[in-house]
């Protein structure tokens, strides 16, 4: 199965087993260096060196520590993990271990490329100026996506944030998309390989999938090769490349429990102390590259509990660049942020962005007071039923995840919904603006709602 061990030292002893880990005393040995354990029936298993402690090295063992022997022989490689890199790669489904799964040809021979790099000197890094529209308009005109950004989908159990991701994914202008699934059921590994197919996406996209059942080590190497992926058609082949990644938090929770079987402290809540460090060594590989392409990082966060201080969205906030929160199976626009709009916003986009996004929020904020105040039986003014009015066409035709427009679309189909609701002195935008974009004759589409 693995070729070449002739060569390595065989370590025949195993100290302890302790869940998946194993620990035995062994020299010249790295963090993170791969092994193979050769169990006493002939098995043979991927390891990988995720703890040093002097001269005893802890290793997680992909296929699990189940029926696995104290007199097995361990070998070290002397390498970390790589993963195979090549244009076929393109339209392939790989498991958390690098290894395919999709019953196509066998990639050992293509070049491959270590994983878990350092992340970029900012010499080479260029300032985000570019927008990746999604044609999803709760990002596109609220909380634009900007090239080389990375940021999370705050969401709990029970949102669709599969099918935002999903949605995403095919739709937003990117050259190449890399998809990592952390600890997927197989309705959801289902459900993104048959989204990519169906919308036709396949054939520019790499899948890294650790299903549920799958060893908990390969959880924590998705992201990774994920991003050695990513980086490497960005900076050799010039792509714009879209990572996408769910679940962090079951990454986190990985980390926790092999955190446990080593016998660590846990920080917060019996996550490790180093959980800020090994989520920001994942999210700051987004990067424009001077002179090549760009990787952007979106992800998906649940929220136990829909718990935002919970230690890993918290964690996430502080290192991410905003993050659009899933709510009540809508973008959330009061909870939902991106610090990097303001860098495309009226530059990449339409003259009038800006003032639409604001004017647009500003009216829904007053709608949803309208509303408080129409459950509480208080008394509304005819500016009041203008408001439950715009409330309704926002929802109905921005916040529904399902909706898909162009960015151009959007920005008219907003002057469209203000001219149904409001008088053009009730807009309090900018005049040059009104009278160049707001219709001189609304459509009353709007009028049953």
């Amino acid at each position: 199965m693995y070729q070449d061990l002739h060569q390595l030292i065989r370590y025949t002893r195993i100290n302890e087993i302790v869940g998946d880990v194993i620990r035995l005393r062994a020299r010249d040995v790295a963090l993170g260096d791969m092994a193979v354990v050769e169990n006493t029936n002939g098995e043979q298993s991927l390891a990988r060196v995720i703890g040093l402690q002097r001269d005893v090295a802890s290793l997680q063992v992909f296929a699990g520590g189940k029926g696995l022997s104290t007199d097995a022989t361990v070998q070290f490689l002397g390498r970390p993990l790589d993963v195979v890199y090549s244009p076929n790669i393109l339209g392939r489904i790989f498991r958390g271990s690098g290894e395919p799964m999709d019953g196509g040809p066998d990639l050992s021979g293509d070049p491959h490329v270590k994983v878990a790099g350092p992340t970029v000197n900012p010499v080479k890094r260029v300032m985000p100026s570019k927008m990746i529209e999604t044609r999803v308009p709760m990002i596109d005109l609220f909380n634009c996506l900007v090239e080389s950004q990375k940021i999370p989908i705050f969401s709990i159990a029970g949102e669709p944030h599969s099918e935002l991701l999903a949605r995403i994914g095919f739709q937003a202008d990117a050259d190449v998309l890399v998809f990592g699934g952390l600890g997927l059921i197989f309705d959801d590994y289902h459900f993104f390989r048959t989204a990519f197919e169906e919308h036709g996406v396949f054939a520019r996209t790499v899948m890294f999938v650790n299903q549920a059942s799958d060893p908990l080590v390969e959880r924590l190497l998705v992201p990774d090769m994920v991003l050695a992926v990513a980086e490497k058609f960005a900076v050799e082949e010039n792509k714009r490349v879209l990572v996408l990644l769910t679940d962090m938090t079951a990454y986190a929770d990985a980390m926790k429990e092999i955190g446990v079987a080593q016998e660590r402290i846990p920080a917060v809540r019996g996550y490790m102390g180093d959980l800020y460090t090994q989520l920001a060594q994942r999210y700051e590989k987004a990067c424009d590259f001077k002179g090549a392409g760009s990787v952007t990082i979106l992800t998906v966060t649940t929220m136990p509990g829909d718990d935002v201080t919970h230690p890993v969205p918290d964690n996430t906030g502080y290192i991410t660049e905003g993050q659009f929160y899933l709510h009540g199976g809508v973008i959330d626009p009061f909870g939902s942020l991106s610090r990097l709009k303001q860098h495309v916003i009226g530059k990449s986009t339409r003259e009038d962005h800006s003032q639409i996004m604001n004017t647009m929020i500003r009216f829904y904020s007053e709608a949803t007071e309208a509303q408080r105040k129409q459950a509480m039986a208080f008394e509304l003014s005819p500016f009041d039923h203008k408001l439950l009015k715009f409330g309704n066409l926002f929802r109905k035709r921005f916040m529904d995840i399902r909706v898909s427009m162009g960015v151009i679309e959007a920005l008219d189909l907003c002057w469209q919904t203000l001219a149904e609701c409001f008088e053009t002195q009730e807009l309090l935008m900018k005049q040059n603006l009104v009278d160049k974009y707001f219709p001189q004759q609304p459509s009353q589409t709007g009028k049953d709602l």
